[in-house]
């Protein structure tokens, strides 16, 4: 095995249990589900920037950049809605947000 592929395995890892905190967090914290979404992304974009360096390519550190930057503004708005959510409802538990339909 090169290099390569065992960090591939790491970023198939990062993102296996990514998958894996979305799957068994039903029903429980919004916190988990977006840090579970969060390693997913960054599993991703690791992937992106190892084929970008195998293959040397700088097209794929520039797509890892524009997700890490997309993640990082959704981020901020989503822990900003969450913060208001629990203001005013005093949990920010999955069962508590069907407030949310309009």
């Amino acid at each position: 095995m090169n290099e390569s592929s065992l960090y591939i395995i790491g970023t198939t890892i990062l993102y296996i249990v990514g998958i894996f905190g979305m799957v068994t967090s039903t029903r429980r914290s919004v916190l988990i589900l977006r840090i579970s979404i969060e390693l997913m992304l960054l599993g991703i974009n690791r992937q992106f920037i190892i084929m970008s360096i195998s293959r040397s390519d700088i097209a794929g550190q520039l797509v890892a950049l524009i997700v890490l930057t997309v993640a990082a503004a959704e981020s901020a708005i989503g822990l900003a809605i969450l913060v208001v959510f629990y203001r005013v409802h005093g949990t920010i538990a999955i069962e508590s947000m069907n407030v949310l339909h309009g």
